[in-house]
């Protein structure tokens, strides 16, 4: 399984305004550095979720179609596929773009929209057959099946606040401590601490 990022997000979820009055910098001198700074710090936090904060396209990347937990060929094969389902593992989905795969006939098919189901309530979200469906048969062979979708909570203005004051705080600790590590009092060297805290209700349980 891989996820590439197709299109990536069109802003930050924190804007050089924003970044420069939390640090309080009213000079324009290292305006690039904060912008900089803002992106590194919004992917530590994407990272750190399993979400996109900003609207994205991702395709999602599979040898095959999901396989029924009685078909499968090994525990490992059924472990993630509850009711065999995709999962997608970026959150939150708004819309599925399509699914292609790769037909026995090695011919790069799209599925109809009115084949599938997107359950976006559920993190990690769902793709599902409908009712009486199955998925096809896709060409074994690795990366045959392509699932695209757009994920996101929209504008910046969409983004939880909380995600945006750990992203601000990361931004202001990186800011003032150009290294590694923080030098305190009394020559003592620590890891510097970020307020992870503010995460953890915006974490996906990967399952």
């Amino acid at each position: 399984m891989a996820l590439q990022l197709l299109t990536p997000p069109s802003e930050e979820p924190v804007s050089l305004a924003e970044a420069k009055l939390h640090l309080r910098v009213d000079f324009d001198e290292d305006d690039a550095l904060i912008l900089a700074l803002i992106s590194a710090a919004r992917q530590a936090a994407e990272t750190l979720t399993g979400r996109q904060f900003i609207t994205a396209r991702w395709r999602l990347v599979l040898d095959r179609f999901p396989v029924p937990h009685g078909m499968a060929c090994s525990p490992e094969d059924s472990f993630s596929l509850p009711d065999h389902a995709f999962l997608l593992f970026k959150c939150p989905v708004q819309a599925v773009v399509s699914i292609q795969y790769l037909d026995m006939g090695g011919l790069q098919q799209t599925l109809e929209s009115n084949l599938y189901t997107l359950d976006a309530a559920c993190e990690p979200a769902r793709i599902t057959p409908i009712f009486g469906a199955t998925w096809p048969v896709s060409l074994p062979q690795i990366g045959a099946v392509r699932v695209t979708f757009d994920a996101g909570y929209g504008s910046a203005s969409d983004v939880p606040e909380g995600l945006k004051s750990w992203i601000k705080l990361r931004v202001g600790s990186l800011y003032a401590h150009r290294e590694e590590m923080s030098v305190l009092s009394r020559g003592r060297i620590d890891p510097l601490p970020f307020i992870d805290g503010l995460l953890d209700s915006f974490k996906v349980p990967f399952v």
